[in-house]
């Protein structure tokens, strides 16, 4: 058990000069997440007295001399450092939840903090020389990420914003936990040309990262992030720089203000290339600047468009930290970022869709919304993924090709004015046609995904046809209603089949599938990146 008491040790260490404790101008508070529920992991209990408002705290490591101690303490947070000592002057805890901090250019003396805990028979010794890791304040799991910060190091950032950004950057390596069973962090820093700080293979873990942060100098020159985008997706994510292959990977762009050249160009084909790209810019060009402005609306441009998922906007500088909380949870979102738009958006989807008598007018409705529900999943464009489709019976017939429709309405709109047409079903030669009139047109940087839907089997052989399709990289999936044949579903079905064939008794029940195609659509991008 914890006693329920605290006892604190507090000495003065050193005074510093102003200048090193805040940035000319500041009066705006920096904020470490304003949570009161209890921190279980580390055992801590809240000490009511340091929620009074006049328990503040003033700084950030460093804090002003008139600072409230106990909030300073709980401010700083400290790292468990576990002992196996005799248990004697123990004290029970210190306060485990998180405060403002507010900037004061008056704070002159930095405060201290030695304590010790008694969890159970273990006396644990506290002190701010080593920070309670922020993995615990922002707890993650299962994020295996392979990520880039691209860092501005342009001279129109400042050298205090430059060491604002350090900070920042070192905040998340903490809060991620780096390490080779989870996420692993390099630095590129852009100005007139990009560099890499260092790479995914050069630290092993958040001191050695933080350590190295702490050592980079800023660069100078323009913004250049189009040309940092570039760099990074021919030279970052390989094998030799340590990319693993089978984690997402990540790219962070910190932007201060406006890029000085294009970048949506450069993020498109980085995208395609599999790299998830977040933008997380701070402040923005003023009336005066807007002038000067390139690429306005930029970010919109070079991100997936999915309701603000990969762009974080931060007003000023001073509230820069605030976001780390957020990004973390939405670079650790794997999930999503396997089955993010930047594996649809890489895609050419063929919908081959059974029109055979057997199916008749109402159930072929049925098929059609199922066509469109698994459209809308994904990002439509002339650049983003393309859709077409092929209806077939004993005949074939192409109802719009690839390059016919370039937004999701468009799409959607043609899947409804597909004809049911009523015949035979010959799925081997509408694989073929598909093959010709469809694939053979796709774009070389797009993944190439065939859907099959039929309800019967084949008059013709569909097994030649389908290894002909899966030779010429075409992932292709089966889905069988009512009296379609497994063994015909297995054969047209890229292995492993049992993730691309799918068997429904009835055509109402198609749109169960709908979640599992998508999920593993983006398995399949994943798995090959």
């Amino acid at each position: 058990m914890i006693k329920q008491s605290l006892s604190l040790y507090l000495y003065p260490l050193f005074a510093v000069p102003s200048s090193q404790t805040f940035l000319k101008g500041e009066t705006e508070p920096y904020y470490h997440k304003g949570n009161t529920d209890r921190h279980s992991a580390s055992g801590m209990h809240t000490t009511p007295r340091c929620q009074d408002i006049k328990y503040r705290v003033y700084g950030t490591d460093i804090y002003a001399s008139f600072s409230s101690v106990c909030s300073a303490a709980i401010h700083r947070s400290a790292a468990l450092n576990y002992r196996d000592t005799p248990v004697q002057n123990y004290n029970s805890s210190v306060e485990g939840h998180w405060l403002w901090s507010l900037l004061n250019p008056a704070w002159s003396l930095q405060i201290g903090l030695q304590a010790t805990i008694l969890i159970e028979k273990k006396a644990v010794a506290m002190s701010v020389g080593e920070a309670l890791p922020l993995s615990l304040l922002f707890p993650v799991s299962d994020c295996k990420v392979d990520l880039a910060f691209l860092i501005d190091g342009s001279w129109s950032i400042g050298k205090r914003r430059f060491q604002i950004q350090k900070q920042f950057l070192s905040d998340v390596a903490q809060a991620l936990d780096v390490g080779v069973a989870g996420p692993l962090m390099g630095i590129v820093q852009y100005g007139d040309d990009p560099s890499t700080e260092f790479n995914l293979k050069t630290h092993a873990n958040s001191r050695d990262v933080k350590n190295a942060i702490e050592k980079i100098p800023q660069k100078g020159g323009r913004s250049n992030v189009g040309k940092a985008l570039s760099f990074v997706n021919k030279n970052f994510f390989l094998d030799t720089t340590g990319n693993r292959g089978g984690a997402p990977n990540v790219a962070i762009v910190l932007v201060d203000g406006w890029p000085t050249d294009k970048v949506e160009e450069a993020s498109r084909l980085a995208r395609e290339s599999g790299i998830n790209i977040f933008f997380v810019t701070i402040e923005g060009a003023d009336e005066n600047e807007k002038q000067n402005v390139i690429e306005p609306n930029f970010v919109d441009k070079a991100v997936c468009r999915t309701n603000g998922f990969y762009s974080i906007n931060v007003p000023s500088w001073f509230n820069l930290r605030k976001v780390v909380q957020t990004l973390v949870k939405r670079v650790c979102d794997t999930d999503r970022l396997a089955c993010s738009k930047t594996c649809l958006n890489s895609a050419d989807i063929g919908i081959v869709i059974d029109g055979s008598s057997s199916v008749g007018t109402g159930n072929f409705r049925t098929v059609l919304q199922f066509v469109a529900n698994i459209s809308k999943e994904f990002e439509i464009s002339d650049t983003d993924t393309r859709i077409g489709a092929v209806q077939y019976t004993y005949e074939q017939r192409l109802e719009f090709g690839f390059d016919k429709h370039s937004t999701k309405q468009d799409v959607l709109n043609a899947i409804k004015r597909i004809n049911y047409w009523s015949g035979g079903t010959s799925t081997g030669a509408a694989i073929n046609y598909a093959s010709e009139q469809l694939f053979s047109k796709s774009k070389p940087n797009k993944r190439k995904i065939m859907i099959l839907i039929t309800d019967g089997r084949s008059y013709d052989d569909v097994r030649v046809p389908a290894m002909t399709a899966h030779q010429n990289g075409v992932i292709a999936y089966s889905v069988g209603i009512a009296w379609a044949a497994q063994d015909e579903l297995e054969s047209i079905a890229t292995d492993p089949d049992k993730e691309h064939s799918f068997f429904v008794d009835e055509f109402d029940h198609l749109y169960r599938f709908v979640p599992r195609i998508i999920q593993n659509i983006c398995t399949d991008c994943f798995v090959s990146l």
